[in-house]
């Protein structure tokens, strides 16, 4: 006689087998990130094999590089998708949202004031002006009646364009214009060892992101459900304003604009995974990397020994990926 204990001990369960499922894919997620990493590391102008002082300039360089490139992915993916939440709308993140033009109204008017400001200064400057910025388009928001997932991110885009064209206006009133193009034109090409330690600190909102997940996805449901099931909706509306702010601030310091990743990656990892929040997660921090590194590693081969900016290529893409967007919307509509 059989012992039945043994035999369903012996076979495993649904849920154990979904897990298992599960983090398979994710294990090659991981692996296809280290070999784009690896990548990243190798490829450049200057020959770190033979080349005298290569190895030196390798840890000056491209380690710092490719660190901001996973940071910088990650975090700009994963504060796009808490913007899609709080809004429950899909055409929403920081560049759509006019958060990156307030947060370079903050780094120029911060270098006005004080023209010796050091990075961190300007960061401070630049986090402060993108959290009024979005906290602007929230409370606007809420004074529009009709919110269509397309009126939203116009507004935010007509928001935007008006603190942008009042930047212009500064910079060209204390000569600051090229300056401005600087900082506007993304790129990872001044990342160098002593600059890109600040990017460590969108590391740990990206941690506080995975934790309050669920809490961002209840507030996105509205201010009383979130406030029937226990939630101080307007504390996890001002915390999600503030790690918004404090990844654009940090990112647009150090890097630069960085145009739709925050719209990109949330949607094709939806299109592929559906929208379950929490498993997502971990999807969207890969797949911002995976976005970020190959378009970087795309601007520094098409034109070698010049570099093309990784704004102008994550612009294209970006467009390409909003326009099938709302292509898609429209045919399911």
């Amino acid at each position: 006689m059989t012992d039945t204990t043994t035999v369903h001990s012996a076979v495993p369960r649904r849920g154990e087998r979904s897990s298992r499922g599960a983090v398979w894919p994710l294990l090659l997620g991981v692996v296809l990130t280290l070999g784009l990493v690896a990548v990243s590391l190798f490829v450049g102008v200057y020959d770190i094999a033979s080349a005298e002082g290569g190895w030196e300039m390798f840890f000056i360089t491209r380690v710092p590089r490719t660190i901001a490139l996973v940071l910088a992915g990650a975090a700009m993916a994963m504060s796009g998708l808490v913007m899609q939440l709080m809004t429950q709308n899909r055409f929403v993140e920081p560049t759509t949202t006019g958060t990156t033009e307030w947060a370079g109204l903050g780094l120029l008017l911060t270098m006005i004031v004080v023209p010796n400001a050091s990075i961190v200064d300007r960061m401070l400057g630049a986090v402060l002006f993108a959290f009024i910025g979005t906290m602007v388009f929230f409370l606007f928001l809420q004074r529009v009646t009709l919110k269509s997932s397309l009126i939203v991110p116009i507004i935010g885009i007509m928001l935007g364009a008006v603190v942008g064209a009042f930047s212009t206006y500064i910079a060209l009133q204390t000569e600051m214009l090229q300056q401005l193009g600087i900082w506007f034109a993304g790129s990872f090409t001044g990342v160098v060892r002593g600059r890109y330690e600040l990017l460590f600190i969108v590391l740990a909102i990206a941690v506080l992101i995975f934790i309050l997940a669920d809490r961002f996805t209840v507030a996105g449901l509205g201010k009383d459900i979130a406030t029937n099931v226990g939630l101080n909706y307007t504390m996890i509306l001002l915390s999600g304003v503030a790690m918004i702010a404090i990844v654009t601030g940090v990112t647009t310091v150090v890097i630069g604009s960085l145009p739709f990743l925050g719209l990109i990656v949330p949607n094709v990892v939806s299109l592929f995974r559906g929208d379950n929040l929490r498993t997502n997660l971990p999807w969207v921090c890969l797949v911002g990397v995976w976005v970020v590194t190959v378009c970087d590693i795309i601007g520094r081969t098409v034109i070698m020994p010049f570099e093309v900016p990784v704004s102008l290529i994550l612009g294209i893409v970006g467009a390409a990926v909003f326009i099938g967007l709302l292509v898609r919307r429209r045919k399911h509509v």
